[in-house]
């Protein structure tokens, strides 16, 4: 199922009936802060999203909630019509209040509406991978996913959304899922010291279902950041470079959505994501996540 790119690491996975790049790009960042409103430098935002088609990445990772409606428009007025292999992710299950918050909207109407928005903002008939947030900004929480996801499940059947997948997800709500219909992929927060989903990375991978982490420098403890760049160092690179490069080689199923408001930053993101981890490098990696 994986390929491999002369120009991108990690090569491809298959979602479904879509080849992405492993190595991806994630818009969250190009919205202001606190993903909220413009960006600072619109034509900034333009740029990267551009050089991000010109490095050969053909994932790039959305929500409408992202502004909000900020970056699915920006990806709209940067690439649109989009190349056939370009391939545009979005979620849905959470919107945004005048506060900043993200309450979460998993209604069947909710959900509807929010689907028929990333359609007109993206300029798209239909979503090739939508997935459904679930929990809240603190992490994932137990609890029932059927009625949000089979309402996705019927706009499926509408030719509405080729393929399904869940974010911020318990392994028990990934199962629920799977039991409902097929999903090509989970995205939650995992990196090398937060590997709580490892068992079910495994899983996921022998069933041929991608893992997309978030957060892969999120909640490092001093002890492990020290660790993380005490590897880096020796390695004449960044600890963003290093902990990419050690999620690629954690598992094939895992597809990298890095995201940055510049260009310099995303070409080095890429290139770090190259660097040769050796036996040893992943050993003392591996290390991190029992500090």
């Amino acid at each position: 199922m994986t390929t491999h790119s002369p120009r991108l690491p990690g090569g491809t996975w298959t979602l479904g009936d879509l080849t992405v790049t492993r190595f991806g790009y994630g818009a969250m960042q190009l919205a202001g802060p606190w993903v909220m409103g413009p960006p600072a430098d619109h034509d900034g935002a333009i740029a990267v999203l551009r050089e991000a088609i010109e490095l050969g990445i053909t994932h790039i990772d959305t929500s409408e909630a992202y502004g909000p409606h900020v970056t699915n428009q920006l990806i709209r007025e940067s690439l649109h019509p989009y190349p056939d292999s370009l391939h545009i992710v979005t979620k849905v299950g959470a919107t945004r209040d005048d506060q900043g918050g993200w309450p979460t909207a998993r209604h069947p109407d909710e959900l509807r509406r929010q689907i028929d928005e990333n359609l007109a903002t993206l300029g798209l008939d239909s979503l090739g991978l939508v997935n459904l947030r679930l929990g809240n900004a603190e992490g994932p929480q137990e609890g029932s996913l059927a009625e949000s996801f089979e309402s996705l499940v019927d706009l499926q059947r509408q030719g509405l959304i080729r393929h399904l997948g869940v974010s911020n997800a318990t392994a028990a709500q990934v199962a629920e899922a799977r039991g409902i219909a097929p999903i090509v992929s989970v995205q939650n927060m995992y990196n090398l010291a937060h590997r709580s989903d490892d068992d079910l990375i495994d899983e996921l991978a022998r069933d041929g279902v991608a893992y997309v982490p978030f957060f892969p420098l999120g909640g490092f403890s001093p002890l492990q950041s020290s660790a993380l760049s005490s590897v880096a160092s020796r390695l004449g690179t960044t600890p963003m470079a290093v902990a990419l490069a050690w999620l690629l080689e954690r598992s094939p199923n895992i597809l990298l959505i890095p995201g940055t408001s510049s260009v310099a930053h995303l070409r080095e993101n890429v290139a770090g994501a190259s660097v040769a981890l050796t036996s040893a490098d992943l050993a003392e990696l591996d290390a991190i996540g029992r500090r």
